[in-house]
């Protein structure tokens, strides 16, 4: 079943309820998914640095030393700061793809939750008010963020399993629905060289987009085509550097409702993850249309552009 929330702010004042909102507002949705739970947030904390977040079973010794060895594979300097069982680790920019392929050779037992500039995953199993608490997401500011609470249907229930998934910097993606031809494009995508970790249908939908934008394609123009090749019933709320989208399969049986306002955009698979919001009761609300393409970025005008 799973539940989904998103929040993209306009208003900067904002940004520092980012966290607490989301928080908030996926709380709301644990009865649609209470086996596992991740949230995204997107902040701009350094301006000339990318972060890798990654995860741990046994942080208290794999943690240990890692900025540092880290450091001396990629020769730049790498900083720490630990989170229960994550970690996100800052590097120069130009270093992230170089760090990115180190950390298996530092400690293989490490997995990669996110990377990118701005954006940091954290999500392991349990309840989302565990999760939340034990990572202090509250406490979190930002520009937007997605989260989810999952109902496991088609993989196990693990850390990895858990969404959101990050298959491009910057780029990750939540989803309520099941994709009946996610084997094939796994395969397919593989041999492009986009790189899977898990068999959640979900990755290969995220990575499915990292593809098409990595071709040249917007991610309003990677959307539109996922109606076309991805067969199945979902709704995908997916996050960027600097926007948040949505789009529903033609049938859209998957529940959803989105809220406007001068201050933010709001997404929730139910109302009800909504009525915390500062405003809502002056928001525009609406249920996002079938096969239709929903974007809006910090640095363009807010776009709905409805698929042929």
């Amino acid at each position: 079943m799973c539940g989904i929330v998103g929040l993209f702010l306009k208003d900067k004042a904002l940004e520092p309820q980012l966290g607490s909102l989301l928080t908030k507002m996926l709380i709301t949705m644990t009865d649609r998914g209470p086996d596992s739970a991740g949230i995204a947030i997107y902040s701009n904390d350094s301006m000339d640095k990318s972060k890798i977040v990654v995860q741990s079973d046994t942080p208290e010794t794999d943690f240990d030393g890692l900025d540092d060895a880290l450091g001396k594979v990629i020769g730049a300097p790498v900083t720490m700061k630990t989170s229960s069982t994550h970690a996100v680790l800052s590097v120069p920019q130009c270093a992230i793809e170089n760090a990115r392929a180190a950390i298996s050779q530092v400690n293989p037992a490490l997995r990669i939750m996110s990377r990118g500039d701005t954006l940091e995953i954290y999500k392991e199993v349990g309840l989302p008010k565990n999760v939340a608490a034990r990572f202090e997401i509250e406490q979190m500011s930002g520009s937007h963020g997605i989260g989810h609470t999952r109902m496991a249907t088609e993989s196990a229930v693990t850390t990895m399993g858990a969404h959101p998934f990050n298959t491009g910097n910057d780029q990750c993606l939540v989803h309520n629905g099941s994709l009946s031809n996610h084997a094939s494009l796994r395969r397919k995508l593989r041999r492009e060289g986009i790189h899977i970790e898990t068999e959640n249908d979900t990755e290969v939908g995220a990575a499915y987009l990292t593809w098409k934008m990595q071709n040249g394609a917007t991610l309003g123009e990677a959307l539109e085509s996922s109606l076309d090749d991805l067969d199945g019933f979902f709704t995908f709320v997916v996050g960027t550097k600097d926007g948040f989208g949505v789009v529903r399969d033609p049938i859209a049986c998957k529940p959803a409702v989105m809220a406007e306002t001068d201050q933010y955009v709001a997404f929730g698979s139910e109302y009800r993850a909504l009525v915390d919001l500062p405003g809502i009761e002056d928001a525009r609300v609406w249920e996002p249309e079938p096969a239709t393409v929903y974007f809006w970025s910090h640095s363009d005008q807010p776009t709905k552009e409805k698929a042929a």
